[in-house]
């Protein structure tokens, strides 16, 4: 469902603001992939993929970011460092902000997974 998913993308997106990142944009789309945030934390270019998980059924948000979704997202960091110059020679990292049904009634929190996987 798109507007979950775009909540859940905007509650990551305020969460990496309140931590002092800077947005540089949102659903970057190209014919390799999307990548649902690229920020900048520090002097670090950073490309976001944010997963939710409405039911504990299946696999943990966090696998969900398989092998196949992690060349994709690696495919679209680099068309954006092609068409970003200014961009380039700053080092970058993948992390994974996800949300997980929560044991009780409790509010689903962000959970950061910092530097999830390398290129």
């Amino acid at each position: 469902m798109k507007t979950l998913g775009d909540n859940y993308e905007q509650r990551a997106c305020d969460w990496l603001l309140a931590r002092g990142w800077q947005l540089l944009a949102r659903n970057y789309r190209c014919k390799p992939g999307e990548i649902d945030i690229i920020a900048l934390d520090g002097q670090t270019l950073v490309f976001v993929e944010v997963r939710a998980r409405q039911r504990g059924r299946y696999a943990s948000a966090a696998a969900s970011v398989d092998k196949r979704k992690q060349g994709r997202l690696l495919r679209a960091a680099e068309h954006f460092l092609q068409r970003h110059r200014q961009w380039r020679q700053r080092p970058c990292r993948f992390d994974v902000v996800t949300f997980e049904p929560p044991q009780s009634g409790a509010v689903i929190e962000p959970h950061w997974i910092r530097c999830a996987f390398t290129a």
